[in-house]
């Protein structure tokens, strides 16, 4: 499949639903609801610094989710329609692989919200893009992180040591991965 096919094909699945959830683009109205999280320690330890303030949250979004949109939503609650965290699939259309990633308001963690969202991004990935492999990556020292990609059926590939530097010093990885065809038998 061309990249421009898989581009049309995100730009229509730009609206996703789960039982519980609503994955949509991310817009400046979800800046509050971002900041809320983003501002947090807890929260931003192993994804992104802290933001600082609600224009820092602004720019994110305007620079990060709208100024490339497709593949990247805001989890929004059906009960409260609130904006807790954000979940992307960044697609490299040439070697048909796919890219997790995720942040989750804390207030919100351990009920089984983030690998709900996941797995409609890894529905997205294998059945409609028909990608052939969607990975994810966590801090060595982030093992919930893990902990949702195991509950999503992938399974670890590869520990990276001293892979990269977070907030100035070198830290680990985790890569964790699925296959198109463990996907199929993962949901069968």
């Amino acid at each position: 499949m061309e990249a421009s096919q898989l581009m049309l094909i995100l730009a229509e699945n730009n609206h996703l639903e789960t039982k519980r959830l609503y994955l949509r683009p991310v817009t400046l109205a979800d800046a509050a609801a971002m900041y809320e999280y983003a501002s947090d320690e807890e929260t931003t330890a192993y994804v992104f610094p802290r933001h600082q303030s609600l224009a820092e949250t602004r720019e994110a979004i305007a620079n990060f989710f709208m100024v490339a949109p497709l593949g990247k939503y805001a989890i929004e609650t059906k009960s409260e329609h609130k904006m807790i965290g954000t979940i992307d699939l960044r697609v490299e259309a040439e070697a048909l692989r796919g890219e997790l990633g995720y942040a989750l308001n804390k207030a919100y963690w351990g009920q089984g919200l983030m690998p709900e969202a996941a797995m409609a991004l890894l529905s997205l990935g294998f059945d409609s893009l028909q990608l052939l492999h969607i990975q994810a990556f966590h801090n060595l020292e982030n093992p919930k992180s893990g902990r949702v990609m195991e509950k999503i059926g992938m399974t670890k590939e590869a520990q990276l040591p001293l892979s990269r530097l977070w907030r100035g010093k070198p830290v680990g990885e985790a890569m964790y991965g699925i296959t198109r065809e463990d996907w199929l038998k993962h949901v069968l």
